[in-house]
């Protein structure tokens, strides 16, 4: 499996491209605010891929941004839960926070929940439904790479955020040690910003899981 992470944008959001060497097939997650959708586009070209899906973690503008012009250039359907279509309708507020120009937006293609499952190739993307930092909020966990793309649920020594619309400080603690610290303990956590981590080390070290 082909897995490259870039950090993208303003906010240099961890943007995960997978692709599958057999079928050179690609999902992208969060491509960022759209200000890095060339080094996207060369990661792809580079691997001779083509885009099957858009996958986003959560609506804040820096992981979403970037989805309609990739939607435009690849034709790749995109992924999201629909708890967070709200904050989806209000990227040129989010834009104003940034003090950056309102990216274009798409319609939302596929409402992905939890339970779903995305096939790339012959591996299985699980999708986890992690609300806390917003209202829909997803994780991507990979068994056979043993990796997860937690968006910007989990930190390495820290947790996402909670004092902007759709957070909640109790749910995204619900949500991790529900969903992400009952994977096993040897799982790589693809952050949504920064360095990486895996679950062994947050369940151990991180301050705001005691």
């Amino acid at each position: 499996m082909i897995h490259e992470i870039l950090p993208v944008g303003q906010l240099q959001c961890n943007c995960s491209i997978f692709g599958d060497e057999t079928t050179r097939e690609a999902i992208v997650v969060d491509p960022g605010d759209g200000e890095d959708l060339d080094t996207i586009q060369d990661v792809l070209a580079r691997n001779g891929l083509t885009v099957k899906a858009i996958f986003i973690t959560h609506a804040h503008i820096d992981h979403i941004g970037g989805a309609a012009k990739l939607k435009a250039l690849t034709g790749a359907p995109v992924y999201m839960n629909d708890h967070d279509l709200d904050l989806y309708d209000h990227l040129d507020m989010q834009a104003q926070w940034l003090n950056m120009p309102p990216p274009e937006r798409t319609g939302i293609d596929v409402d992905a929940g939890d339970g779903d499952a995305l096939k790339l190739g012959t591996t299985d993307f699980h999708v986890l439904h992690t609300p806390g930092h917003t209202q829909g909020s997803l994780c991507l966990f990979i068994p056979a790479e043993q990796k997860l793309v937690a968006g910007d649920t989990l930190f390495r020594d820290s947790i996402g955020r909670t004092d902007l619309p759709g957070g909640d400080g109790h749910q995204i603690l619900s949500s991790i040690h529900t969903k992400l610290l009952t994977l096993p303990e040897e799982t790589r956590v693809i952050c949504g910003h920064g360095a990486s981590t895996t679950i062994g080390r947050e369940k151990a070290r991180n301050p705001w899981l005691r």
